[in-house]
């Protein structure tokens, strides 16, 4: 009998011993693995079309990321539903660092525009840290009447629903402004919806639209061509690359929005991946070259003590609360 309860304590102690091993054998791979990365190049999701605001600054920071981490970022393009198809792909992703997203603050929006997403916006995304800030630009097409915005804005609200603004898709940074501007002039304009900021862009410049509220990322270099006419800029203060554009407060018009963009990637992904991203963001963001590059283009980066993952995971969730209240003020319901 003592050979038996001994044979048996023997096995109960082999097989815990055994699943100690499997246990540990499916975990420990994952852990090393978020130590070593990254081994392969990684995807990096645009929720808009190719030559937007989003597309600029991502291949920008792709560039700049894949040499600090010595993998090649792959940018691709996911454009539809005012960026929440590009969201809804990172949600679905595998958490192991290598798809990540770039988004603005319509990723906060979006849970006040569309009523079914496909992912929770607050629990879907791990931030990995925020990129870089600035306003938005309203401009016209050369053809309007109005060369400033002292006739401009009068201009637009006589307009009415005459008036067509262009926009990137619902949700977008474009629509936003848009949507605010309409409130602040207590005027209904007809919106014309693209596929990305691009295509809105390119409709301006040849006239087919009057005006597009755009991120300065694009709409500088435009402005600074003389295809299109900037009226104001909704930022506190005035940019340095657009000395003579007003801002909306000089101009008369209560719009203040500063836009911003920030990295994602899906929710459960290592925190050592996690870090490491973050560390090469940050050291994107103290380049000199990449800071010319942003300041050219009427956007800066945020304080150094904002670089951090949990500063990004904290205004993430103030925005989302921040945009329910002012869309819903200005009568947006979720479609």
């Amino acid at each position: 009998m003592l050979a038996t309860r001994l044979l048996k304590t023997l096995t109960r102690r082999a097989a815990a011993a055994g699943m100690l091993a499997c246990l540990s054998a499916g975990v420990m791979p994952t852990a090393a693995s978020a130590q070593n990365y990254p081994t392969k190049p990684i995807t990096l999701i645009v929720p808009f079309a190719a030559g937007g605001p989003s597309d600029v600054i991502a291949r920008l920071l792709g560039e700049h990321m894949g040499r600090t981490l010595g993998q090649t970022f792959v940018v691709e393009n996911i454009a539809g539903a005012g960026g929440t198809a590009g969201a809804k792909r990172l949600a679905s992703a595998a958490p192991d660092g290598y798809t990540l997203l770039i988004h603005h603050l319509a990723l906060a929006a979006a849970p006040s525009l569309y009523g079914n997403l496909g992912y929770d916006t607050l629990t879907a995304f791990a931030p990995v840290g925020l990129v870089n800030t600035g306003p938005m630009v309203v401009a016209g097409k050369m053809a309007l009447p109005a060369t400033d915005a002292k006739a401009f804005f009068p201009y637009l609200k006589e307009q009415g629903d005459k008036a067509s603004i262009a926009h990137a898709g619902v949700g977008s940074n474009s629509h936003l402004c848009a949507v605010l501007l309409s409130q602040a002039l207590g005027a209904k304009f007809t919106q014309v919806a693209y596929r990305g900021t691009g295509p809105a862009m390119n409709d301006l410049v040849s006239g087919q639209v009057d005006a597009l509220c755009d991120q300065s990322t694009t709409a500088v270099p435009q402005i600074q061509a003389n295809t299109i006419r900037a009226y104001a800029v909704t930022s506190a203060g005035r940019l340095d690359v657009l000395p003579a554009v007003p801002t909306t407060k000089e101009a008369g018009v209560a719009l203040d929005m500063t836009i911003w963009h920030g990295l994602y990637a899906p929710k459960g992904t290592p925190d050592a991946a996690l870090d490491k991203l973050n560390g090469a963001l940050q050291a994107a963001l103290k380049d000199k070259a990449v800071l010319e590059r942003f300041k050219a283009v009427g956007t800066g980066v945020f304080p150094q003590a904002e670089w951090t993952r949990a500063a990004h995971a904290t205004r993430f969730k103030a925005e989302v609360e921040k945009w329910a209240v002012s869309l819903k003020a200005a009568g947006v319901t979720p479609q």
